[in-house]
């Protein structure tokens, strides 16, 4: 009989792994919008997004609510690590009709235990921010903002439920005068037990409470709490998981001794998982137990236990007592002996066996719940080992040593992926509610630190539609014939006069020189596809630095050996010349070099017609098969490549290492070439806008910095705001500038941050890829730059790369708003219908830029349908087809 009953009582591994399956899928329904409002497991917000770093200083009060007294606590902190905090406390004992009666008078005796206190120690008169400890489910909307779903704990105070009480604390706290003691926080016991033990350099992501009741909460990821809008970094989440179970779930685990406590409780029905675990009840369950081995005559020989039908006859306590191997068999019997039984030994042996297996299952059902919170946070940041501290409060926890070896075992067995360390509260939640206060109080000021700091960089509507305007304004000039020679947009013709209409046939050479490396193609236009092979060939420094016979002549003998591969040395074939440098186009097939950019110095070329400069080279070599018909920057071969595939391509935007952008202008426009017909497409060179100081507004220190260390400097501003060669320069030196602050990295700074480019633009790539789920990424950056990033520096160092790439994205389509309405105005259109053609890595690698640029463009011109296509084959097959359609003006 004994054996069954205690049978009943233990949860094989498998049953408390089922238990742990349920607890999830409990939790999963507590953080999901559609399913919140029916979860068991309510998973409340805290509003709580940081643990205490250790800088957190000031003065500071808080009033703990407990089951029969309140109490009151005074906290220095120095801001030192939290090595030495000052404390003062007071208790109050509180009137027992307190709990039943109004809750204005619960307030108000917690306001006058307030008031008291403070005049013991001295009525200080400045600022007093106050933290709130709790002990009841809230339904939080702030950090200082709860309303109370319902009492427990013997509470029943009348109208609270429903209100904010907060707002209610703080207007009794009015009521005593105490008009510099703000509410800034509210918190419950588990949330302070959480901040207590993060204390001291332990870093505290889990509470548990285990004593009267039971509750548990934890650091989630933000975007998984979707009851809130914050959707980025962490928030503390309280379970309340001492309801789960209420909607049947834990049936299968309910015994029958648990049925008759329920019945016999206040909330029969509710609470169901705090009813095998809470404190309050253990001993009510060992009762129970006791009496149906009675009544089997499997306890007491038969002897009258009326006694044991008393509700509360036998307390948790002495279960607690009873469980200890030295004195436990004495304290049995002296437990029994005093509720007038005659226990034999057998008796108090079987007594104390009852007592440590139901002990032993809550402690079990404990580390399930604990398996639950930690398996949810390993999988939920994407790690294959979760290590973590777990802050322990509560009776159970402190009187019994064999509850803590419990759970930590089971907790182990049934989260193997997880190490997690118990950490025991020191302190109860008084001290924990001076942090949260605290940590509130240093967010509030990093807060404002921040926003000033970015606040520059954040560009408003009006913002934008200023620098559209000031665009069209420098495009105006640069296409003008006398304004052209002092406009920041340069504007240059490209003689390129129509784009891709589909009749192109043939075979082309294209050539893409741009950088240290370059591309040299055969390109094949048939009727129904293009087919294209391609070499890259690799310019050594020493040819990019000496003179430009050596490199031009350089460039010959690779298209020579590109030529003899593919079996071309026989054939003239036209050759598209894509030259990615500043030029001044004279015609198609000439280009006047204005300056080196990219590394490239290489002599006697600036000023001279690179085109004619090939042609020299290509005689020098013999190689008299060579045909340049058209030369292009790499803007318009990407223009050219995508109208191939969509005639409405008239645009052509680059976003990468640089940025530049052309479009197909009105001939009769441009003051620079004659004509008046048809269109020509135009080489904005809108790298260079705000070069002349019209931008200066819109130029940040940080921008400022920059560009001081630049080659160029003063020069490419626009560029400097929006390109990938400038974006992680500008992030380090917001960084520096929070490190200063002691707003990022507990103020200390790495000598590699100090290096120049060291944050490289690729990445605010990888780190605005990382949402909520995957931010050790962000900090495996910070550490290879000697960083010793939070999870919270982490969060914040992804906001400056947002803020900066963001500022980027919508600079850009401002600069496209001015021409996409140049274009529709020119056209005389209501509505225009025209498509981008787009390469550049910054545009096609960062997660956010393409869709930040189209949502910020279709805001500024909304008269405009604006496509956006991705050059897949770079500006070498546009520069092939401008020289196809040269040959088909040519020869019609």
């Amino acid at each position: 009989q004994v054996q069954r009953a205690l049978l009943s009582l233990t949860l094989s591994l498998e049953k408390l792994q089922e238990v742990k399956g349920r607890m999830l899928e409990a939790m999963h329904k507590g953080l999901s919008r559609q399913t919140h409002a029916q979860a068991t497991v309510r998973m409340l917000p805290t509003f709580i997004c940081s643990t205490p770093d250790g800088t957190e200083k000031g003065d500071l009060v808080v009033v703990e609510l407990c089951q029969s007294h309140v109490r009151t606590l005074w906290a220095t902190l120095s801001g030192d690590g939290n090595q030495s905090p000052q404390l003062m406390y007071k208790i109050f004992e509180m009137p027992g009709d307190i709990l039943q009666g109004t809750g204005e008078a619960l307030f108000d005796f917690i306001a006058q235990c307030i008031r008291k206190f403070l005049e013991e120690i001295g009525n200080p008169q400045h600022h007093l921010p106050l933290g709130f400890v709790f002990p009841f489910s809230c339904r939080q909307t702030q950090l200082d903002k709860a309303e109370l779903i319902s009492w427990s704990k013997g509470f029943c105070c009348s109208d609270v439920e429903g209100k904010d009480v907060v707002q209610l604390l703080q207007l009794a706290i009015n009521k005593q005068e105490l008009y510099h003691v703000e509410v800034v926080a509210l918190l419950n016991d588990t949330v302070g037990t959480m901040m207590t033990c993060s204390m001291w350099g332990k870093p505290c992501e889990i509470a548990l409470v285990m004593g009267t009741g039971t509750n548990s909460c934890f650091m989630a990821e933000a975007q998984l709490v979707e009851v809130v809008e914050k959707n980025s970094g962490r928030m503390c989440v309280n379970s309340e998981w001492g309801c789960f179970g209420d909607d049947g779930t834990l049936n299968d685990v309910l015994t029958p001794y648990d049925q008759r406590v329920d019945q016999e409780s206040s909330n029969p029905g509710e609470r169901r998982f705090e009813k095998m675990v809470g404190s309050l009840y253990l001993g009510e369950i060992v009762r129970h137990v006791m009496v149906m081995l009675a009544a089997e005559q499997a306890l007491f020989n038969g002897a009258s236990t009326s006694i044991l039908g008393t509700k509360d006859a036998f307390k948790t306590q002495q279960v607690l007592e009873i469980m200890d191997n030295d004195e436990g068999m004495a304290k049995a019997r002296s437990a029994l002996e005093a509720l007038g039984l005659q226990p034999s030994e057998r008796d108090c042996c079987r007594v104390q066996q009852i007592c440590r297996v139901v002990v032993s299952r809550a402690a079990a059902l404990s580390a399930t719940g604990l398996a639950a919170i930690l398996s949810h946070m390993c999988h939920s940041r994407q790690l294959e080992r979760l290590v973590v501290n777990v802050g322990v409060d509560g009776e159970l926890y402190r009187a019994n040593a064999r509850f803590g070896e419990i759970l930590r075992s089971v907790a182990g067995l049934l989260a193997p992926e997880c190490a997690a360390t118990l950490v025991p509260s020191t302190d109860g939640n008084g001290l924990g509610a001076a942090m949260v206060t605290a940590v509130a109080l240093r967010l509030v000021a990093q807060r404002r630190e921040v926003d000033q700091l970015l606040g520059p960089l954040r560009l408003s509507r009006g913002d934008l539609a200023r620098v559209q305007a000031l665009m069209r304004q420098e495009m105006e000039r640069g296409l003008g014939k006398e304004s052209n020679t002092t406009a920041s947009v340069r504007m240059l013709p490209t003689y390129v006069c129509n784009t891709p209409d589909g009749t192109e046939r043939g075979d082309f050479l294209a050539l893409d020189l741009g950088g240290t490396n370059f591309r040299v193609l055969v390109v094949r236009v048939m009727e129904d596809r293009i087919h294209m092979a391609s070499e890259i060939y690799v310019i050594p420094t020493s040819v990019m630095q000496g003179t430009g016979e050596a490199l031009f002549d350089h460039i010959i003998e690779c298209i020579m050996d590109f030529q003899m591969k593919q079996d071309l040395m026989e054939q003239v074939l036209p050759l598209g010349f894509t030259f990615s440098f500043p030029c001044q186009q004279l015609g198609l097939d000439k280009a006047v070099l204005l300056s080196w950019t990219k590394g490239f110095s290489a002599s006697g070329c600036v000023g001279q017609d690179v085109v004619q400069m090939l042609r020299e080279a290509a005689q020098r070599k013999r190689h008299l098969a060579l045909k340049v018909v058209a030369v292009v920057n790499d803007t318009v071969g990407t223009m050219m490549a995508c109208g191939y595939d969509d005639p409405k391509c008239e645009i052509g935007l680059i976003v990468g290492t640089g940025t530049n952008a052309c479009y197909m202008e009105e001939r009769k426009n441009v003051g620079t070439v004659e004509g008046e017909e048809g269109r020509m497409c135009i080489n904005m060179e809108w790298g260079a806008f705000g070069d002349n100081g019209c931008l200066d507004d819109f130029f940040t220190t940080f921008d400022q910095m920059v560009d001081e260390k630049t080659i160029n400097a003063g020069k490419q501003r626009f560029e400097k705001l929006i390109s990938g060669m400038y974006l992680g320069e500008i992030v380090r030196h917001i960084l520096l500038a929070m490190v200063e602050k002691q707003i990022l990295f507990r103020g200390k700074l790495s000598l590699k941050l100090q290096t120049r480019d060291i944050f490289q633009t690729k990445f605010l790539s990888t780190i605005e890829t990382s949402d909520g789920l995957a931010l050790q990424l962000v900090q495996g950056i910070l550490r290879d730059l000697e960083l010793d990033a939070s999870f919270e520096d982490s969060v914040l160092v992804r906001e400056v790369c947002q803020t900066v790439s963001l500022r980027a994205a919508q600079l850009c389509a401002a600069g496209l708003a001015a021409v996409v309405e140049k274009m529709r105005e020119n056209r005389g259109l209501a509505q225009l219908a025209v498509t981008v053609g787009v390469d550049g890595t910054l545009y096609k690698m960062h997660p956010h830029f393409s869709q930040n640029v189209q949502e910020m463009l279709q805001d500024l011109v909304p008269s405009c349908n604006v496509t956006f296509l991705l050059s897949e084959d770079g500006s070498g097959k546009g520069a092939a087809l401008v020289a196809g359609g040269a040959c088909r003006e040519a020869n019609p």
